[in-house]
């Protein structure tokens, strides 16, 4: 453990953006699976719908430092490519 005050207070720091990172990962994981569970159940007009708030969710995730930006637009690519090959 840290001794000095100001490697003391670094640590709280670290610890509250490890966690407000976590939240933003799991929010996004979770928008992505129930988009990808929509596909699954050939639901696309529900998948479509679903599309907007879980791009929302990856750049917010993107944004805050939560993943790196390329995973971002990978996820969000690999997720637009599986609804429109379900609309085709």
């Amino acid at each position: 453990m840290a001794n000095i005050k100001s490697a003391i207070k670094r640590v709280g720091v670290n610890q509250k953006k490890r966690t407000e990172n976590i939240d933003f990962k799991s929010d996004m994981r979770t928008h992505i699976k129930r988009l990808e569970k929509m596909i699954e159940q050939n639901d696309a007009e529900g998948a479509k719908a679903a599309l907007p708030a879980t791009f929302k969710k990856i750049d917010k995730a993107v944004q805050k430092g939560g993943v790196h930006k390329n995973n971002g637009n990978r996820q969000k690519s690999r997720l637009t490519k599986k609804i429109n090959e379900l609309g085709a």
